[in-house]
């Protein structure tokens, strides 16, 4: 498992004051056993505050119990899971879209994201400054931009327009915390400078494979090029969706593994298939993410959380491999020969969150694990690359990207191709990997799959999480709450 990005900060750590409550950030100052002439000359601490950006994604804020209750058990994909009596404080609410401002989750993950931007921001202002190899500095900044390009995405899917805090903010400025914390910018506004930053990192980053082994796992130009052909396509933006996601076919630089269920193994990690994932290791894991969604009951595996739902299941075409893939069914034998017995508490569970801990890296710590996150791999670029051509017109194009993954799951190729054929082969292809609900809400079919799962999903308000109550109390009233909430 690759992973030579950890961190080693030997600086004061100073507490952020408007984004979160008791997180310590990486607001780099240097203690007294270093003097700034001797940190800004130092090559190496360029790239601890640089892998400070990156490790923020293995906390328990970033892509954990509330990421996955907002971004999965929202949908039709999957239900709360666990026990009945286990409410998971608010997973509950997200599953019946009964949810509100005060509900821990939003806050979560606001902060974790602001977080990670803080440090973003904190490390642009000190590469700037610190005396390097010009190649060296341009690609950490780089590796930086396109980190808070995928912490804004995130915010801007879930909240909308948020405040763009883009430089270092000195937090006794009252007046800048005020008008730039706690401004909300448009979402359009909020895109740009996604876009700003992804365009950037793009002219910076490296390929893939001009990367050292050492290196594994760090941003490249083609991880850039994926995160803003997914902006685009969010946006609607068909054409340049569809120029920025050939940019990253033709590369050449990825492919599609040949067995789909190797994606989300160990097996499959950092491989041709993989475009961007949050590095972890047994020494510096991914915090919860295996835990909350593992198997509950006797032998205890798991919280049991976010459970694949009977829609999901039923929805696959008869011999397609991704749905054995997905849905860990109760009891089975598991791929490494693990006995999954009757005796676990639900009859489904999420399979790509599975961690072996005969077959794949384990220290017996089922809280933060050696299982690396995906975030872009390949078959989302031809999904993207094929939407927009089909909202451009231009069938063909479309028709073999989506062939290309149907052969892959086993089925037989398409003679033509509807958007809702477009939209099944997004959901089976990318199924619990935290895309359905935004799919759903951009693609104007949430209404009817929440009410065809029971649910109610209302127009105007439920495209928006709220914004969480505590960052409008913080905020005196500045930040203004998202319509229906």
């Amino acid at each position: 498992m690759a992973l030579n990005i950890k961190y080693k900060i030997h600086f004061l750590l100073l507490a952020t004051l408007v984004f979160s409550s008791c997180e310590d950030d990486l607001d780099v100052v240097p203690n007294d056993a270093m003097t700034e002439v001797d940190f800004l000359n130092n090559p190496e601490n360029a790239i601890q505050l640089v892998n400070g950006v990156y490790n923020k994604q293995l906390d328990w804020n970033m892509y954990s119990f509330s990421w996955i209750g907002m971004t999965s058990i929202t949908s039709d994909d999957a239900d709360k899971g666990s026990t009945a009596t286990d409410t998971g404080t608010d997973k509950h609410k997200m599953d019946n879209l009964t949810f509100d401002a005060t509900d821990m989750s939003f806050n979560d993950v606001w902060n974790g994201r602001y977080e990670g931007i803080y440090r973003a921001n904190d490390a642009l202002f000190y590469l700037e400054k610190l005396n390097i190899e010009s190649t060296l500095k341009n690609r950490l900044i780089g590796e930086v931009k396109f980190l808070r390009a995928l912490y804004y995405f995130d915010l801007v899917r879930c909240f909308g327009g948020v405040p763009l805090v883009i430089s270092k903010i000195d937090i006794n400025d009252t007046e800048t915390v005020n008008n730039i914390v706690f401004n909300r910018k448009s979402k359009a506004e909020t895109y740009t400078q996604i876009e700003n930053d992804l365009i950037d990192a793009i002219e910076k980053l490296p390929l893939k494979s001009e990367y050292l082994a050492s290196n594994v796992g760090r941003a490249s130009k083609g991880a850039a090029q994926a995160l803003l052909a997914k902006a685009y396509l969010y946006q609607e933006k068909w054409q340049l969706a569809f120029d920025m996601s050939s940019n990253v076919i033709v590369s050449g630089q990825y492919d599609l593994l040949s067995n789909y269920a190797d994606v989300w193994r160990e097996i499959g990690e950092n491989k041709s298939e993989s475009i961007y994932e949050v590095q972890a290791t047994l020494t510096k894991g991914l915090t919860g993410y295996t835990d909350v969604q593992g198997p509950r009951g006797t032998p205890d595996l798991g919280w049991g959380f976010n459970t694949p739902s009977s829609q999901l299941m039923n929805s696959y075409e008869p011999g397609d491999v991704r749905k054995n893939a997905t849905i860990l069914m109760v009891p089975s034998t598991l791929w490494d020969g693990f006995i999954g017995p009757s005796t676990w508490n639900n009859p489904r569970y999420n399979y790509k969150a599975y961690q072996s801990s005969i077959a794949e890296p384990w220290n017996g710590n089922k809280g933060e694990t050696a299982k690396n996150l995906r975030i872009l791999k390949y078959s989302d670029i031809l999904l993207i690359h094929a939407e927009a051509a089909l909202n451009l017109g231009n069938n063909g194009t479309a028709l073999t990207q989506v062939n290309a993954i149907r052969n892959r799951a086993m089925l037989a190729s398409l003679n033509s191709l509807t958007i809702q054929q477009l939209y099944n082969e997004r959901r089976w292809e990318m199924a619990m990997e935290h895309d359905r609900w935004f799919d759903l809400v951009r693609t104007g079919q949430a209404q009817a799959a929440m009410q065809a799962n029971g649910k109610e999903f209302i127009i105007g308000k439920h495209e928006l999480f709220p914004i969480p109550s505590e960052q409008i109390i913080k905020s005196g009233g500045r930040l203004q709450q998202n319509p229906g909430y």
